[in-house]
């Protein structure tokens, strides 16, 4: 998920310094708190209207979060997907789904959560008219076709076939082939829930969502100032918010958000700034949060829409080892980020240690010797866009200045507002420089790195901003998405992954480590692998 999202996209740099004697992977009391009360905590102004299905940055997400509960969730520890709105989820070929809804749960207006809510929901994401962003994730049910034929082309259906309601609490979902990864993807935002009013008017249900979460909306989204939400009692006993309320406040500048955060104006950052660094360690000790977290950091390259640039493997090789990864995840990071080795997190399975070989090797003669006999970029000149709601000026221009010095060309680090405006520019194909995304998780799945940034369906639904086509990808995917047994289809996910370490169509430079602050006022903090705040356990202290 771009933040991204689809998983999604990282929007924040989220550093901070390690201290080995005052870091911890959550709040350490989990009784004696305080029910009830408000807090603020940190956000960054969401792309698109609050629906799950067109959501794919993490600050929408971890706002639906809060809101919203689907099917599953996965562990904070080991990320499984465990039950949640589902009673079962069972299946004997990998093929066909019974999926059986839990009783207890309810939307914000009282409605029934059901079968019909969830294909409700998955119908309208899986149809190309409405432009969703999650309409890939739809692609593997039987149908999926037909409600997205492509380009300049019209659906011939208005429901997947593959969908069925068979009765109140239950519904079948049949797949084009097995995936046994399926029951894994059902937790991300894309198979989240919608009641019937949803459908009366879908832009205005994402200014004031109505979930089935633990929280609720408070009044309607207030866009480049907050968005608030409040405890929704009718949520089941187990899992219902001990907040009365949160208030998602929105920043443009993370140091202005982490003085806000020194004075206890807000309560809990999970995005600090890079002046952070030097105190944050001492200032707040066990009030951190330091763990690895699911997001990859890279330099995107547009290939389809600026060929000239970037057409070059060459090219795309040369910028790789020109880049100095361990000195920007010593010097930028200050050791709280790690230089990438593989497109897959290595906290997933999957992952293989030093995949991506001499492209992640710092080696400026051999880039420059590669990049000269590729014939260089067009004028010598070289574009990198960031957003600057992010905390990411002080790497993008250290990544800058070392392929000034190591190519001998002419480089730009250029802003954006916002994470939305970049992205938008970049959709609409306006934007041919390079730029900088950051993936986090959908699910935990190797396929999750792999299908929403670089497949062919996701470059106009979908995350894969560069434009990238190759078939023996897309093969390899179609293999490993159908194997039956386990071991074979992450084989077939790796060589998959392969194809992508050889033509680099994206540079991976660091991966993350989620860093988060808190507050003396609460306690009970914890963020998970995707970088969202399980904010019903939050307590004030």
């Amino acid at each position: 998920m771009r933040g991204a999202t689809s998983a999604k996209w990282v929007v924040g740099a989220v550093i901070v310094a390690m201290a080995a004697t005052a870091c911890s992977t959550s709040s350490d009391s989990k009784s004696g708190g305080k029910s009830g009360g408000n807090i603020t905590v940190v956000l960054g102004e969401p792309q698109h209207g609050l629906v799950g299905q067109n959501t794919a940055e993490t600050e929408g997400a971890e706002v639906l979060n809060a809101v919203f509960t689907g099917l599953v969730k996965y562990d904070n520890k080991t990320n499984e997907p465990k039950l949640a709105v589902a009673e079962s989820i069972e299946t004997t070929d990998s093929k066909t789904w019974t999926i059986k809804i839990r009783d207890g749960y309810t939307f914000h207006n009282g409605e029934k959560v059901d079968a019909k809510s969830f294909v409700r929901a998955w119908n309208w994401g899986a149809n190309q008219d409405n432009a969703a962003e999650s309409l890939p994730f739809f692609d593997k049910i039987e149908g999926s076709q037909e409600l997205a034929p492509g380009k300049e082309k019209k659906p011939t259906a208005t429901e997947l076939k593959g969908l069925k309601v068979v009765d109140e609490k239950t519904f079948t979902v049949t797949l084009k082939a097995p995936f046994s990864q399926f029951k894994t993807m059902l937790g991300y935002t894309a198979f989240y829930p919608l009641p019937a009013a949803f459908e009366a008017d879908p832009k205005k249900f994402g200014e004031s969502p109505i979930g089935n979460g633990p929280f609720q909306m408070d009044g309607a989204w207030e866009h480049n100032k907050q968005i608030k939400v409040k405890k929704y009692d009718k949520y089941p006993a187990e899992g219902r918010a001990k907040l009365d309320g949160v208030t998602f406040k929105i920043y443009d500048n993370l140091d202005t958000a982490y003085n806000d955060l020194r004075a206890d104006t807000i309560q809990i950052v999970d995005k600090l700034p890079v002046s952070a660094l030097a105190t944050v360690s001492q200032e707040f000790g066990d009030r951190y949060i330091y763990k690895p977290e699911s997001a990859v950091g890279y330099i995107g390259l547009p290939i389809a829409t600026n060929p000239e640039a970037f057409g070059k493997v060459e090219i795309r090789k040369a910028i790789s080892m020109a880049i100095d990864r361990e000195t920007i995840a010593k010097t930028i990071f200050n050791g709280t980020r790690k230089p990438a080795d593989d497109f897959i997190s290595p906290i997933i399975p999957g992952y293989r240690k030093g995949a991506l070989g001499e492209v992640a090797t710092y080696q400026p003669a051999k880039a420059k010797e590669l990049y000269t006999q590729a014939g260089g970029l067009p004028g010598a000149k070289l574009e990198i866009g960031y957003n600057a709601d992010g905390g990411h000026k002080e790497w993008i221009e250290a990544v800058a200045n070392q392929l000034k010095a190591n190519l001998g060309i002419e480089v730009t680090a250029k802003p954006f507002t916002k994470f939305g405006d970049m992205l938008d520019d970049l959709q609409a194909k306006k934007y041919k420089g390079a730029f900088r995304m950051g993936w986090s998780m959908d699910y935990p799945a190797a396929e999750n790195y792999l299908r929403p940034i670089f497949s062919k369906v996701a470059i106009e639904n979908g995350s894969n901003y560069g434009g990238y086509v190759n078939e023996e990808f897309e093969g390899l995917m179609a293999q490993a998405d159908t194997a039956t047994d386990a071991a074979e289809g992450l084989k077939l996910y790796q060589k998959a992954d392969d194809v992508i370490i050889k033509d680099l169509p994206y540079i991976p430079v660091f991966t993350y480590m989620s860093s988060s602050a808190y507050s003396k006022t609460v306690k009970n903090v914890e963020v998970d692998a995707q970088g969202r705040m399980d904010l019903a356990n939050v307590e004030l202290n």
